[in-house]
């Protein structure tokens, strides 16, 4: 009987998950849909941090400029749609959560849409143009940059995005602490790995060889696992 209750259990679940994973599909699909429209003008903003460095993008196949769009119309829906699958991931977890915490929803989607703005923010006026002209002047003297409107929106949105998500660290500290899977006092053990980690992760999202594009995003990285330790302790006393 224990058997089968954990086995019924853990089929709630994943039919749970499965129903929070449907719907926020369809409020990325919904997003992503609308969002089209004004791809062009996206393209345009997605462009500005080239400005002075690339005049025009290229496209090299037929479908190519179509799918450029396809592409921006996605991260849009990413974008606009976030609030709903930070909602649907809140509802997923709360059943593990206490009395005390369910009543933190509406600030977990508050914060989890301002983390995320402020990382994309930061990778669109603060790591993507330094990125840009180390990477466009290098070898320039020998070479002529012919950009693909393709392989640039997948540069500049993959920057943006890996640092959104990376973003989410004090929220996710809140919520593991929440759990009972970390504590201030484990985060703060562990900084010395969390150093070392960081930069490994920053090296893997930034595009350039140079140190300065890496401290770009790894000093931040750091100053977020600090906010994290604190969150963390906050949420143990809340």
């Amino acid at each position: 009987m224990l058997i089968m209750e954990k086995e019924l259990t853990l089929i709630e679940h994943l039919a749970e998950l499965r129903k929070r994973i449907i719907v926020s599909l369809i409020a990325l699909c919904s997003a992503s849909v609308i969002s089209f429209s004004f791809a062009p003008r996206l393209l345009r903003i997605l462009k500005l941090p080239a400005e002075g460095l690339i005049e025009k993008l290229a496209f090299f196949s037929p479908q190519e400029a179509f799918l450029v769009y396809l592409r921006i119309a996605f991260f849009a829906g990413i974008f606009f749609s976030l609030p709903v699958i930070l909602y649907q991931a809140w509802a997923f977890i709360l059943p593990a959560l206490d009395e005390r915490v369910r009543r933190w929803g509406t600030s977990f989607i508050i914060f989890g849409s301002f983390f995320f703005i402020s990382g994309c923010l930061f990778a669109y006026f603060i790591l993507i143009p330094p990125a840009l002209r180390f990477l466009l002047n290098f070898g320039k003297e020998e070479l002529q940059a012919v950009i693909s409107a393709s392989r640039y929106i997948s540069f500049v949105v993959s920057l943006i995005l890996a640092s959104g998500l990376v973003f989410q660290m004090p929220l996710l500290s809140f919520i593991l602490t929440k759990v009972g899977v970390v504590n201030p006092n484990f985060l703060r053990r562990r900084y010395r790995y969390a150093i070392v980690f960081v930069f490994i992760i920053a090296a893997i999202i930034t595009p350039t060889v140079d140190i300065f594009n890496l401290l770009l995003l790894a000093l931040p990285m750091i100053f977020l696992y600090e906010v994290s330790i604190w969150i963390s302790w906050l949420a143990k006393k809340i």
